[in-house]
């Protein structure tokens, strides 16, 4: 794939129409011309927040690449007439980032998680994709002052391909603020992505996934502590695309 990607303007934010296929492609070419691309992703869940977060939404906007993580936003996009051609799931990019980094002989970083899940992680990596370089892992817990010296950290280590673990808006503010002295060609915030790598959290089976239900299969698992926020993320996005589609028609009626 050659020039910009095109872009698909839908809930006030801009996403890059590209299949999973073209994404990795994309990202292949950022770390051999060493670009620093950084890629944002957006779910139902992180539509809403950034609607209320001005700092979150900028860190995601601003980011080079943003796709989506969620299939409830591919529907969206479908609804209001501007469509996604899939979901670029930011689990299973990550894992496809290492598998053609594996071929390539790229260096990774992994910043996140807890310790013994971050362990975890690199012990995997290393079975599963051993021609990928382990550049340096450290864990998620550091305080904002130590946030630049994590970053030179980083950045010394050389890493074509960063994944940071952490948690929203953690991660999209440290890519924000440092993506430049991390020094990477790729940096993908991978979330929760590292407890599912570990083997500390089940992933939805393939046929849940496919159906856009791992939602559903994550309430099923921890209905008391998830139904609450479900309902009423799922709830305000429902309206945030019902609200765009109407305004669509109204626009629409008073062209004619």
């Amino acid at each position: 794939m050659t020039g910009p990607a095109p872009r698909s303007a839908i809930l006030g934010m801009s996403l890059d129409a590209l299949t999973m296929e073209q994404t990795v492609a994309r990202c292949v070419t950022a770390v051999e011309n060493r670009e620093n691309l950084t890629i944002g992703v957006v779910n139902a869940a992180k539509a809403v927040r950034m609607r209320q977060d001005p700092a979150l939404r900028e860190s995601v906007v601003s980011c080079d690449l943003v796709v989506a993580d969620g299939q409830a936003v591919v529907w969206a996009s479908r609804i209001l007439g501007r469509p996604l051609p899939e979901r670029v799931a930011g689990i299973d990019l990550f894992t496809s980032l290492m598998e053609e980094g594996a071929r390539r002989g790229h260096r990774a970083y992994f910043l996140g998680a807890r310790q013994e899940v971050l362990d975890r992680v690199v012990e995997r990596v290393t079975a599963a994709y051993p021609g990928l370089v382990v550049a340096g892992a450290r864990n998620g817990y550091f305080t904002d002052d130590e946030a630049p010296f994590v970053a030179a950290e980083i950045g010394a280590s050389r890493p074509d391909l960063l994944f940071l673990g952490m948690t929203s808006p953690k991660k999209e503010i440290f890519c924000a603020r440092y993506a430049d002295d991390v020094k990477a060609g790729v940096i993908h915030g991978v979330g929760g992505s590292f407890d599912v790598f570990a083997g500390k959290v089940r992933r939805a089976p393939a046929v849940w996934q496919k159906l856009g239900l791992e939602w559903m299969y994550r309430f099923l698992q921890e209905p008391l502590r998830l139904g609450p926020r479900y309902l009423s993320t799922n709830t305000r996005f429902a309206w945030m695309v019902v609200k765009e589609y109407v305004q669509g028609l109204g626009r629409r009626g008073g062209k004619g």
